[in-house]
């Protein structure tokens, strides 16, 4: 009878040919932005699988988040094409998901795409069996080729059900094995050892010409980077410090940090950091302060702490939300959709804003260059010195900086004329970063200035976001999502921060709490979950998660652990033997580890790791 009931409501809530489009006013401005496409899209939830086991229909998850680029790009192209339209409706379950609020089901998903295709991004778009095993998935499709995909993937579907679900089903055990790695390792690296393995990883990785890793798009690493000026503390290796030290000019004089209204952008598409994607991250920016701090204090420039100081002048002043909090991001595209259109000038722009005499000053100190994009503009970068420039006018140095000033004042009077979207959404998570940043700052020579924001910022995480000893990803007034295990791991960083900076043992003992949760939580014999509800089949608990854009969560826990002693840290000691194997084999990709891996009683000798 109760079965018989729940089925009834389940009809009444979702008409069995009449869905519609359940985003509109959403908490998160994501979803709320597709709640007037023709798509009807729902909201993720376990009851979207039962759906789809009535129906008999693939479920259709697009994740992606407000300030994503080609996330506009395909909800312009595709979600509001109304054939597209009608195929996801009438042979799908369309979800969509922010994978802001739900990192747990967007790595997940993610990691699928990562291992069948080679690459994966956003927007991410996965099929679904009714019971929740992956059939494919893929991210950008111009409509013409996501169409066809569409097509062929529902006539599959209705001719070949029985075995298209056995393969899904075969490929996610398949999956399962992979993600738990190989036999285990009875070779233990010294320390010296996993150094040296991490140092000749990343140098093999690195770019050293142009700074950075990889050979395409450039994306600051933070997580291996602050490992690499760590071992470089340790063992000083002239190689690794020249590395180093071309990598934080370039993200900071070129096209990854905004040189007119300060922060950092996400990534830039090219290898030599010139052309960014757009897009400002309230984590990347408290991640590269933090990097700029660790770079002050190891490389011994304090050039290095203007430039994270700069950066969360630029977060207090422009990311700042209600309440002490600060939002999630700002969009890549500009209000017109235009990407870039916020930050990119024309040549008849500046000369409408700059006098003649400032625009040559302009141009000299700023570098005005030509990107690709959209539509293509003049990108500020790091051009002359005011040290040079004063030279060459004949003026002081101090006159020279006023003048630049000005100029900089009304180009960014001109730009505020601009209207640029952001995510309001407060993370507590990213939060915890931020504060964990402004915290460290307020330390620091110079610094005093972040300690009223740190304490703010405390307090207002404590108010909206840590109630009843369980911490909530969003504020009540925005739905109060339930916290992820990236959410405890980074607010209980930026608490420990604090209770550090201010010798506040009460900051101390809610940062051993939120530890103390998220082994309870997210924590069993079997590894990390990054959520605590696991709706899919196969979502994976780890024993040692990758670095990604941010440092692994569990990482940060056992790191927060250790620093606490007591229970905690035999936890974290029991957990750390574990993730040695994966760490030993694939070192960068688990930079955050290394640190706690390597023996504190070490005494490290220059040039052991290397020349």
């Amino acid at each position: 009878m109760r079965g018989l009931l729940f089925l009834l409501l389940l009809a009444i809530s979702f008409p069995l040919h009449s869905l519609e489009n359940r985003l509109a006013g959403n908490p998160s401005p994501y979803l709320a932005m597709h709640g007037g496409d023709p798509v009807h899209w729902q909201p993720w939830s376990g009851a979207v699988l039962e759906l789809a086991k009535k129906q008999g229909k693939l479920i259709f998850i697009s994740s992606g988040y407000f300030s994503c680029h080609w996330c506009h790009v395909m909800q312009r192209e595709s979600y509001r094409n109304p054939e597209i339209a009608r195929i996801l409706n009438e042979h799908f379950i369309p979800v969509k998901v922010d994978r802001e609020l739900d990192p747990a089901l967007d790595e997940h998903l993610i990691d699928f795409v990562q291992r069948t295709r080679g690459r994966a991004g956003w927007p991410l778009n996965v099929f679904l069996t009714p019971e929740g095993y992956p059939v494919a998935g893929m991210t950008y499709a111009p409509p013409g080729k996501f169409k066809t995909i569409l097509e062929r993937l529902y006539r599959l579907w209705e001719q070949e059900r029985e075995q298209v679900t056995e393969l899904a089903r075969n490929a996610l055990k398949a999956l399962e094995e992979a993600r738990k790695g190989g036999a285990s390792t009875e070779v233990f690296l010294s320390d010296v050892q996993l150094a040296a393995a991490f140092i000749d990883q990343a140098m093999k990785l690195a770019d050293e010409l142009s700074g950075g890793f990889g050979q395409q798009s450039r994306f600051p690493m933070a997580p291996q980077m602050a490992v690499l000026l760590k071992l470089q503390k340790a063992y000083p290796r002239e190689q690794v410090a020249e590395f180093l030290q071309l990598t934080l000019a370039q993200m900071a004089g070129q096209g990854l940090r905004d040189h007119l209204g300060g922060g950092f952008f996400r990534y830039t598409v090219d290898p030599h950091w010139r052309t960014p994607h757009f897009e400002k991250m309230l984590y990347t920016q408290a991640l590269l302060a933090l990097l700029y701090l660790d770079a002050a204090a190891v490389l011994q420039d304090p050039a290095y702490r203007s430039i994270a100081y700069d950066t969360l002048d630029f977060v207090t002043r422009e990311m700042a939300g209600r309440d002490g909090g600060y939002v999630a991001s700002f969009s890549a595209v500009d209000a017109q959709g235009v990407e870039g259109g916020y930050y990119l000038w024309t040549m008849a722009q500046l000369r409408q804003v700059l006098s003649p005499e400032e625009l040559e000053l302009a141009r000299r100190h700023w570098r005005f260059t030509e990107v690709a994009g959209d539509g293509g503009g003049l990108l500020p970068l790091q051009g002359e010195t005011v040290s040079v420039l004063a030279k060459e006018y004949g003026i002081p140095t101090g006159e020279m900086e006023k003048r630049l000033s000005a100029v900089k004042k009304k180009l960014l009077e001109a730009r505020k004329q601009r209207r640029l979207p952001g995510d309001d959404k407060q993370l507590a998570g990213w939060n915890g970063l931020l504060l964990a940043a402004l915290s460290r700052a307020a330390g620091e020579a110079g610094g005093e200035r972040f300690r009223e924001p740190a304490l703010d910022l405390k307090k207002y995480l404590l108010r909206h976001h840590w109630k009843e000893g369980a911490l909530l990803r969003t504020p009540e007034s925005k739905g109060g999502t339930a916290a992820s295990l990236q959410d405890y791991a980074y607010a209980a960083w930026g608490f420990s921060e604090w209770a550090r900076l201010e010798g506040d043992d009460p900051a101390g003992q809610v940062a051993r709490e939120m530890l103390s949760v998220a082994w309870q939580d997210f924590h069993d014999e079997r590894g990390w979950h990054s959520g605590s509800r696991a709706l899919l089949p196969g979502m994976p608990a780890m024993e040692a998660q990758q670095d990604g854009a941010m440092p692994a969560p569990s990482a940060v826990v056992l790191r927060l652990s250790l620093d606490s002693g007591g229970d905690l840290a035999g936890k974290a000691k029991k957990a750390l033997f574990r993730v040695r194997r994966p760490v030993q084999v694939d070192p960068f990709w688990y930079a955050s580890y290394l640190p706690l891996l390597m023996s504190s009683s070490a005494t490290p000798q220059a040039g052991s790791v290397g020349k």
